[in-house]
C-alpha cells in the first residue's frame, strides 16, 4: 500500500427535498383541504477516525463526496425520506484543514472520533404548513434548502511518543528494527527510508511509539532531497532522538545541518526535548570515540550517548532516556491542564 499523508477533497451535503402541494379528495369526505407533506432532510457529511488505516491513499483516486438528497414530500401529509449520510474514514492523527491551507477545522486523535463537516439542507414545507383561517387552500410549498459545499485538505500527522531524526544513513531504520517489531527497509545507500515508519517499543508494562522519518540533508526546507514535509509526522512527539553516525566526515557539521533544518521548518520542533546519540560506535576505537564525543559535546552543549544499533550496545540506555523524557512531558502536560481548569467557588 502506498503512503500518502496529504489529500484534497470536495464535500457537499445533500439538498433538502421540496415540499408538496396537494389537496385531500376522498369520496364521502365533505371537506377536503391541503395535505401536502414536507420534504426530507438532506444527508450530512462526516469525517471519522478509524482503526487499521495509516495512509490517505484512498483519497487520491476519489476526491468528490456528495451526500444524498432528501426525497420530496407527498400527499396525505407524508414527509419525504431523509438522504443518506456520507462518512469519510481517515487514519487516527488526521487533521482537517480549510481550503486556505491554514484554518484548522478538526484534529482527530482518537479512534471513533468524528466531526460533522457539512450539515444537510432542511426539507421544504408542504402546503399544509401554510393553511390558516384566512387561507384554506394554500397553493404554495417551499423548495428544499441547498446543502453546503466546501473543499478541504486532509493532512495526516502520525501519532508517536518519540521520533528519530538524522542525516540519511545515520542508522535510524536499523535502530527502529532493533527496538521494535517494525521491519523498515534497510540498505547501505542514502534515502532508503522514503516514508515514515512506526514501531512500538515494549518495556514490560510500559511501552511507547517510536517514529522513523526519512533523512534530512542540507537545504531540505528548500525542497532538496526528499524535502522536509515528513517533519510533520514528529510534531506530536514528546522527545526527539537525534542520531549521528560516527562515519560522518564532520560530526559537528552533521549536527548543525539537522538543527538548521529543524529550525527552518518551525512548528516548535526546535523546542522539543532532544537526545543526541552517536551511532555505529562499533566501528571505532574507544580513543576515537572519546575524541569525537568531546568535539560534539562542545558544539551541542551536552554529552552524547554512544550506541550501536547493529550490536545493541547502549540502545537500552537510549530507550530509557526517551521513556524518562516522555514521562516528564506527560506530567508537565497534566499539571498544565489541571491548572487551567477554573476553581469552583460557591
Amino acid at each position: 500500500m502506498k503512503f500518502l499523508d496529504q489529500a484534497k477533497a470536495y464535500v457537499k451535503a445533500g439538498d433538502g427535498g421540496g415540499g408538496c402541494v396537494s389537496f385531500r379528495r376522498e369520496k364521502y369526505i365533505e371537506f377536503g383541504g391541503p395535505d401536502g407533506g414536507d420534504g426530507g432532510r438532506g444527508g450530512d457529511v462526516w469525517v471519522e477516525a478509524v482503526e487499521g488505516l495509516n495512509t490517505l491513499i484512498d483519497y487520491r483516486y476519489q476526491q468528490h463526496f456528495k451526500a444524498a438528497k432528501g426525497t420530496p414530500g407527498s400527499g396525505k401529509n407524508r414527509t419525504g425520506a431523509g438522504g443518506n449520510d456520507v462518512i469519510l474514514k481517515v487514519p487516527v492523527g488526521t487533521q482537517i484543514v480549510d481550503d486556505d491551507g491554514e484554518t484548522l477545522i478538526a484534529d482527530l486523535t482518537r479512534v471513533g472520533e468524528r466531526v460533522l463537516l457539512a450539515k444537510g439542507g432542511n426539507g421544504g414545507f408542504g402546503n399544509t404548513r401554510f393553511k390558516s383561517s384566512t387561507n384554506r387552500t394554500p397553493r404554495r410549498a417551499n423548495p428544499g434548502e441547498a446543502g453546503p459545499e466546501l473543499w478541504i485538505w486532509l493532512k495526516l500527522k502520525l501519532i508517536a511518543d518519540a521520533g528519530i531524526i538524522g542525516l540519511p544513513n545515520a542508522g535510524k531504520s536499523t535502530l527502529l528494527s532493533r527496538v521494535s517489531a517494525a521491519r523498515p527497509k534497510i540498505a547501505d545507500y542514502p534515502f532508503t527510508t522514503l516514508t515514515p515508519a512506526l514501531g512500538v517499543v515494549d518495556f514490560g508494562p510500559v511501552s511507547f511509539v517510536l517514529a522513523d522519518i526519512p533523512g534530512l540533508i542540507e537545504g531540505a526546507h528548500e525542497g532538496i532531497g526528499l524535502g522536509d514535509q515528513f517533519l510533520a509526522h514528529i510534531e506530536r512527539c514528546s522527545v526527539l532522538l537525534h542520531l549521528i553516525s560516527v562515519s560522518e566526515a564532520n560530526i559537528c557539521d552533521a549536527y548543525r545541518t539537522i538543527r538548521t533544518e529543524i529550525e527552518a521548518y518551525g512548528a516548535d520542533l526546535e523546542g522539543k526535548i532532544e537526545i543526541i546519540a552517536l551511532n555505529k560506535c562499533d566501528i571505532l576505537s574507544d580513543e576515537e570515540l572519546e575524541q569525537i564525543s568531546r568535539e560534539l559535546e562542545q558544539t551541542c552543549g551536552c554529552t552524547p550517548l554512544r550506541i550501536s544499533a547493529v550490536t545493541g550496545k547502549g540502545v537500552k540506555q537510549a530507550m530509557d532516556d526517551i521513556l524518562v523524557a516522555i514521562d516528564r512531558n506527560r506530567e508537565a502536560a497534566l499539571k498544565s491542564s489541571t491548572s487551567e481548569q477554573p476553581v469552583w467557588q460557591p
